[in-house]
């Protein structure tokens, strides 16, 4: 396979050097670096990189500036921006996010250890610089596979593809949506939430793969577009049709009735899929108080977090949709949906909140004539 070109743009050297070295060592990646956001610009344009990394904190440039350039030259490149794990830090790569980013890297909080620090990046932006990249290296599986929630670190099992979904106009209407989303999630969200009414009459209840503090940023940024109120999630609150609602870092989303009461729940039991949230544990919770009433939305993402979830989706009566390879940053998570035979429709993101409001709008119909 040829090389992934990666681009490092970082004012600090110290940190530039560690992160080169760190991704060096791959050999499936090669390394070139950048000192400053113009010089990293001018290279793009003379010799466009597979991937951009840089960070969103440099003291001499612009590197929100950097990225509205570079996403106005190149709409599709991959980047992933690293930030420090402060306020700061998590602002700024959250507005990098919504900016068109497609990844993000916390940088290390001891670069004093440097073997360890190496060996933390490399763990985190190896994997992360490979889903980013279409070609994928020979011998990875091309099938759909299903990894059963509760032993997330098993290796995966084949299953068979289930029959071709019901034609559109047979699925049962929403009573609640349920969003999953991982790599390039916080870009798409903010193109999807903003887009659905005011009136929605169903819950949106989200698990975007992100940590403690940055889900908090996320829900008051979509809050700020959105006609919708967007909130981060907490424990015991009213799920409430025309609201949405954003799992925090580091808990399990789930619900349960109380009553006439929807109420949602967090929990930090153990990861699923190295994910707390994760997605699959939010999907099982809505198909087993939603039943057939429950509308899975997958989009843009990687691994396989949301596989089994969507699975139970269909298996309780509900439907899933599915974002289209074209519209994705990644489209493993849900071309692996699509394959295993779970998404009903598979969309552009531009068209799923109407999907949505046509979906729910027949929830309304439902219940204002009894059925």
């Amino acid at each position: 396979m040829k090389p992934i070109h990666v681009l490092v743009v970082d004012d600090a050297l110290v940190t530039r050097r560690m992160t080169c070295d760190a991704l060096g060592a791959d050999p499936a990646i090669v390394v070139t670096e950048a000192t400053h956001g113009n010089v990293a610009l001018q290279r793009i344009a003379d010799s466009t990189p597979d991937v951009v990394m840089f960070d969103v904190e440099m003291a001499d440039a612009d590197a929100l500036e950097m990225l509205r350039q570079l996403r106005r030259a190149s709409p599709k490149l991959p980047v992933i921006v690293s930030a420090s794990p402060t306020e700061h830090g998590a602002a700024t790569t959250i507005d990098a996010l919504l900016l068109g980013a497609s990844d993000f890297a916390i940088r290390p909080a001891n670069p004093g250890r440097v073997p360890l620090v190496q060996q933390q990046l490399r763990e985190d932006l190896s994997p992360k610089i490979k889903a980013l990249v279409p070609s994928a290296p020979a011998g990875t599986p091309a099938g759909p596979t299903l990894v059963h929630a509760t032993t997330p670190h098993v290796a995966p099992m084949p299953v068979t593809p289930m029959p071709p979904a019901r034609a559109v106009k047979t699925a049962p209407p929403a009573d609640a949506i349920a969003v999953g989303a991982s790599t390039g999630g916080p870009n798409a969200l903010a193109d999807l939430i903003p887009a659905l009414p005011a009136d929605l009459p169903a819950p949106v209840l989200i698990v975007q793969h992100l940590p403690a503090v940055f889900t908090r940023l996320l829900a008051e940024r979509l809050a700020a577009r959105s006609q919708m109120p967007v909130i981060e999630a907490t424990a015991d609150l009213d799920v409430r049709a025309g609201r949405v609602y954003l799992a925090p870092g580091g808990f399990h989303m789930t619900l349960r009735r109380e009553g006439e009461r929807i109420v949602i729940g967090l929990n930090q039991e153990r990861a699923e899929h190295s994910r707390r949230p994760a997605v699959d544990v939010l999907f099982r919770s809505v198909s087993r108080v939603y039943g057939a009433g429950a509308l899975g939305v997958v989009l843009t993402g990687g691994g396989q977090d949301g596989l089994h979830g969507a699975d139970h989706i269909v298996r309780q009566g509900g439907r899933v949709i599915a974002q289209d390879q074209s519209t994705s940053v990644v489209d493993i998570l849900p071309g692996l949906v699509d394959r295993a035979g779970l998404a009903d429709r598979v969309l552009p993101l531009q068209l799923i909140a109407d999907e949505i409001v046509r979906r729910t709008i027949g929830a309304t119909v439902r219940r204002a004539v009894g059925d």
